[in-house]
């Protein structure tokens, strides 16, 4: 079945970025959908950390207060479906869904954010965003003083290095085979007491979640409370591509200071734009990006 409707907006994308975008929108009295598939990465993390009053609250609590919240605005419907193609045509966006809906846009906001690529290791995907993590200021404190290690290529393991050092006294780099340091960073890494492996992973062994040992291939173990990773990653969504969005080289979409991406009409906010995997950034950047596009439908009926 087709079902055909015309907003203002519609927002891919429903958790912290999107619907913060939306009641930005929705103050404004602007028509808008929000389209989700109740799938945010963080949907394992058992707690959010460093949002300001939210620290320390389940991220799926915080997504359905604001859901509340942002539902009271009556030009906003949210509909639970996954966005599987867009085009452009006569100067509106058409999106198409997995259900067989249509809907139409005159601006679409991607906050579809990205999709992690879990290394094969068994352990690793039973782990991720409860004591395999990504970063320091979103978990780090939680894990402060115990046994710690870092699990990236040589330059990421570095960077996370000089921020978790001053979180653990115990603090191991497990980096690929036959990678090189150079003399600098490896003076740097001796002196704070930083042990180096160069050791393939066999398997992560928690229980629930929580990391308690590293096996690696040739069976040397060690003991582990934590583990930052720095893993791939790919867009959630390929919808933004294919309708024209660039890319940067790190993979995020390509988006301006308002949040434009190259494709007129297309704004993209939240972690499939920046680095800065947080709660607390997507709210942010999904509230300026909403303002951005209230701002121009205003310029562009007024």
């Amino acid at each position: 079945m087709t079902e055909n409707q015309q907003f203002e907006v519609i927002i891919i994308g429903g958790s912290y970025a999107g619907l913060s975008a939306a009641m930005s929108l929705g103050r404004s009295m602007r028509k808008v959908l929000i389209l989700d598939n109740n799938l945010p990465c963080n949907r394992q993390t058992p707690y959010s950390h460093n949002f300001i009053t939210q620290d320390g609250i389940p991220p799926a609590k915080i997504a359905a207060q604001a859901k509340e919240q942002v539902l009271r605005y009556p030009t906003i419907t949210f509909v639970s479906d996954t966005a599987i193609s867009g085009t452009k045509t006569n100067g509106s966006f058409l999106i198409a869904t997995r259900s067989g809906k249509e809907y139409y846009s005159a601006k679409l906001i991607f906050a579809t954010g990205i999709k992690d690529q879990l290394p094969d290791i068994p352990g690793f995907a039973d782990c991720w965003g409860i004591s395999v993590i990504h970063c320091p200021y979103c978990h780090g404190y939680e894990f402060k003083g115990q046994r710690t290690g870092i699990f990236a290529d040589v330059a990421k393991a570095f960077h996370l290095a000089t921020l978790v050092n001053n979180l653990t006294s115990d603090l191991t780099l497990i980096i690929p085979e036959g990678a090189s340091i150079d003399t600098v960073q490896a003076e740097k890494l001796t002196r704070n007491g930083i042990k180096i492996l160069q050791k393939e992973i066999k398997a992560v062994v928690h229980v629930n979640g929580q990391l308690s040992e590293i096996v690696f291939i040739d069976d040397h173990r060690i003991p582990l409370d934590a583990l930052y990773a720095a893993i791939p990653f790919i867009q959630s969504s390929k919808i933004p591509e294919n309708l024209g969005c660039a890319l940067t080289e790190s993979g995020h979409l390509d988006i301006d200071e308002f949040h434009r991406t190259n494709t007129d009409g297309i704004f993209a906010c939240g972690d499939n734009t920046s680095p800065m995997r947080s709660v607390a950034n997507a709210v942010y950047s999904g509230n300026f990006t909403g303002a951005i596009v209230n701002k121009l439908l205003s310029d562009e009926s007024f």
